[in-house]
């Protein structure tokens, strides 16, 4: 019998974890009977009751095992960690605040089925506010730029086989950018449009500094398209300078250099120091990064494993 990984990264989803668990387990019980499951719960430094409830899961269901992380690395890193220890012919990547609905790894499955060897759940449309939506369609419309096989409203929820998840662990990257590592693959994929469920547990712990550095790890790891902006934009500043360095000339041959022309002085000043320090800070961040590869740290730090891992 195949089996199929279910990773969950877990972070402060007290009150939830119960409810995925079990609804998993029941999928598995009564339509995927020919298939066999394991539930990887990576706890991603907790501080809350998370913790008790996968160890409860657990202890009901013997397919249930889990990571715990010393402190938070954060969400990505959560799902490396679960597919580096999976052991399944596919992977299914969800979220276990049950806003994906459980129901769609049934699609998922038919599609592997059929030799469809990457499945991607993508959210055409979401109940969560105004903002989310907002900040969701800018950010992956930016992302499609440089990446256009993004899928309108990007995706979290996906299904891997063995092969695409192999060479996902190959991966030895830091800040990494998983939905672009997924496509950047280009294995066989196939795409399923869903509505993302609202959040009826809790509250989301996706904070606006964490979308930000996913933001700017999306953009720099995806494409060159920041280093080539930045040389379009110099092309573009330096050429606009010699066209007013020769307006300048010219106007000082006929002797007419108004005094009043401090203030476009100044503004050319402003907007051209504004451009380079934005130019250095793009260059910042890829030093950074840089810098943080030659560290080669560890992505994660498990502090224990539960459940029964010798059987995997």
């Amino acid at each position: 019998m195949k089996t199929i990984s279910i990773i969950l990264p877990v972070f402060r989803n007290e009150g939830s974890i119960l409810k995925t668990g079990n609804s998993l387990r029941e999928l598995f019980a009564t339509t995927h009977t020919d298939l066999q499951y394991e539930i990887i719960l990576v706890d991603d430094g907790s501080d809350d009751s998370s913790l008790e409830e996968i160890k409860m899961l657990i202890s009901q269901d013997d397919n249930a095992r889990a990571i715990s992380f010393a402190r938070n690395f954060g969400q990505v890193p959560a799902i490396i960690a679960g597919l580096r220890h999976s052991k399944g012919d596919a992977a299914v990547i969800m979220s276990a605040d049950l806003q994906d609905p459980v129901e769609l790894i049934s699609q998922m499955i038919r599609a592997w089925e059929q030799h469809s060897q990457i499945v991607i759940c993508q959210r055409a449309d979401r109940e969560d506010s105004a903002i989310a939506r907002l900040t969701s369609k800018v950010f992956y419309n930016f992302i499609k730029i440089s990446n256009p096989r993004m899928p309108q409203g990007g995706f979290d929820y996906v299904l891997m086989d063995r092969a695409a998840v192999d060479v996902f662990n190959n991966i030895d990257e830091r800040n990494r950018f998983f939905q672009g590592d997924i496509l950047w693959m280009g294995f066989t994929t196939r795409f399923i449009s869903y509505k993302r469920l609202k959040r009826t547990v809790g509250k989301s712990q996706w904070t606006f500094k964490k979308k930000l550095k996913y933001f700017i790890d999306g953009s720099l790891n995806t494409s060159y398209l920041p280093i080539r902006f930045m040389s379009l934009l110099g092309l573009g500043v330096s050429i606009g300078g010699f066209i007013y360095a020769a307006v300048v000339f010219y106007a000082r041959l006929i002797h007419k250099v108004p005094f009043e022309g401090y203030a476009p002085i100044v503004i050319l000043l402003l907007i051209i120091g504004g451009i380079i320090m934005i130019m250095l800070g793009i260059i910042g961040e890829y030093l950074w990064r840089i810098y943080d590869e030659t560290r080669k740290r560890e992505i994660f730090v498990i502090k224990q494993k539960l459940g029964n891992w010798a059987e995997k």
